[in-house]
């Protein structure tokens, strides 16, 4: 399990950056600004929804993986680093997005 965790947090983790860096390429080239209604913005959303919820499995998958017995738990503890590390990073980022579209 603690492979496992590692594993998803890690691809996971960079999937979330590459959609950031998309996010921010729409935004930066479209004039005015992205358009939140698109399809292309609705699919982003989801994507980037449905990999924190990836990453939430892999926290929980490095969990489970420290708790069993008889194990090396090296890469389940990684994986529960990397995973909410990454959550964390994500959700910083849609704050300050927020903030900086309401100011």
């Amino acid at each position: 399990m603690g492979i496992a965790s590692f594993i998803i947090s890690v691809v996971t983790g960079f999937g979330m950056f590459a959609m950031f860096v998309i996010a921010g390429i729409m935004q930066s080239t479209a004039p005015g600004g992205m358009d939140e209604r698109s399809v292309g913005a609705i699919v982003l959303g989801f994507c980037i929804i449905g990999l924190l919820a990836i990453d939430l499995v892999a926290a929980g998958l490095g969990i489970a993986g420290v708790c069993q017995k008889d194990r090396k738990k090296i890469f389940a503890v990684l994986g529960i680093v990397f995973s909410i590390t990454t959550v964390v990073c994500a959700v910083v980022l849609m704050v300050i997005g927020l903030a900086m579209r309401q100011s």
